[in-house]
């Protein structure tokens, strides 16, 4: 399924003041053109966890008592992505399944306590709706501890809640359609909505990448990259775009961003396309996670499936992240396994899938991100515990 494109590459920034969450949209700044017009645009260090440790790499297990912490009723769910509303078949079976990452113990969020450490801190996330996909998760699973909790917009943020048994204030903000012409990306200006950001947040989670697609944006109305209010020439194919935005966006954050700031970077969500891609009839309609030895065949670049995005964006991002003090959140592996856990045919609306096929993209909530989430609480924990902000 190929989400409606927002004006800005790199839609929102979720920002949470503990407990507040905001969700900023855009990295750099995207315009749209129909001739002429003006505009902007728009970042790692891996993270260590321990030399036995590996909290992304490991296997699921089935276990009928692993259950979700929310239902159909959060208030911060997307209809899309509602599964149990929609009644997706197999709800039950799909969260039944728990992660147990290699040689450690994965708890999951509690999340009274999390809320109580985490008073006064503030949280946010900047990406794509993959990432707002993950806020969503975070927000359901938080607002299990404070049934008060609201939606509250901050100007510059696309969605976000707070919590009012443990902080005051939330926010979020909108995103417009693009127009006719290209889409211009000015690789060294980074976008207001998030490059204001620097010095409010104790914890960032950036993301980038599902938008940087060919089939995203086709060569009528293509993306044209400008440099110092230029056209860099010779034109910039995608992947190239994508290095040198990043490149820009890495030295910019290192900068100006506080270096006691805990900054993720998280990597490619995969996605599962069976027989086609999302516009030539692929679908996802599975009943159980797929298995190690079937990965490569799905995901491999070489194998030039139609799923390959998720690698070829992760080696780029990783290249011009590794000098940074960015952590990498490396959720693609466990999240390539489990093919059977999106959306599919099951979007909240009758005509969906007719408009834009099944969404083999996106998240069923409850589902794999409420994994994500326990793994980003511990690592944000471990984080401000050893700069002795907890």
């Amino acid at each position: 399924m190929s989400p409606k494109l927002p004006s800005h590459l790199f839609p929102w920034l979720i920002l949470l003041t503990f407990a507040s969450f905001y969700f900023f949209s855009s990295f750099l700044s995207l315009s749209t053109f129909s001739s002429s017009s003006s505009s902007s645009s728009p970042t790692s260090q891996s993270l260590s966890i321990s030399n036995t440790c590996n909290l992304f790499r490991g296997h699921w297990v089935s276990d009928p008592n692993h259950t979700p912490l929310y239902d159909q009723t959060c208030p911060f769910h997307r209809n899309a992505w509602n599964c149990l509303r929609n009644e997706r078949q197999n709800m039950t079976l799909i969260n039944s399944w728990r992660w147990v990452p290699r040689n450690c113990h994965l708890p999951r969020i509690d999340p009274v306590r999390f809320l109580g450490m985490m008073k006064n801190t503030n949280i946010g996330f900047v990406g794509d709706s993959l990432n707002e996909n993950f806020l969503a998760s975070f927000l359901c699973i938080l607002s299990v501890a404070d049934k008060g909790a609201k939606k509250w917009k901050k100007k510059g943020a696309w969605r976000g809640a707070y919590f009012p048994k443990f902080n005051p204030k939330q926010s979020e903000a909108g995103v417009k359609d693009g127009s006719e012409g290209f889409y211009r990306v000015d690789v060294d200006v980074p976008a207001d909505d998030w490059a204001k950001i620097a010095g409010f947040y104790d914890v960032l989670v950036f993301n980038t990448g599902h938008w940087w697609n060919r089939d995203k944006f086709p060569k009528e109305k293509p993306l044209v990259f400008y440099k110092a209010g230029q056209p860099i020439v010779p034109p910039l194919g995608m992947l190239d775009g994508l290095k040198v935005v990043l490149t820009n966006m890495v030295a910019y954050i290192q900068k100006e961003f506080p270096g006691n700031t805990l900054k993720f970077w998280r990597l490619q969500s995969p996605r599962h396309f069976y027989g086609g891609d999302w516009n030539q009839n692929g679908s996802c309609l599975f009943n159980k996670p797929l298995e190690e030895d079937e990965l490569d065949l799905w995901f491999e670049p070489r194998n030039n499936g139609v799923n390959k995005e998720a690698r070829v964006l992760n080696f780029v991002i990783e290249e011009a992240l590794q000098a940074a003090n960015i952590q990498l959140l490396d959720l693609t592996h466990l999240s390539e396994l489990r093919a059977d856990a999106h959306p599919a045919i099951w979007l909240g609306r009758k005509d969906a899938v007719a408009i834009w096929g099944q969404d083999c993209m996106h998240w069923c909530l409850p589902g794999v991100p409420d994994t994500w989430v326990d793994i980003l609480s511990q690592l944000i924990h471990d984080g401000l515990g050893r700069t002795g902000r907890l």
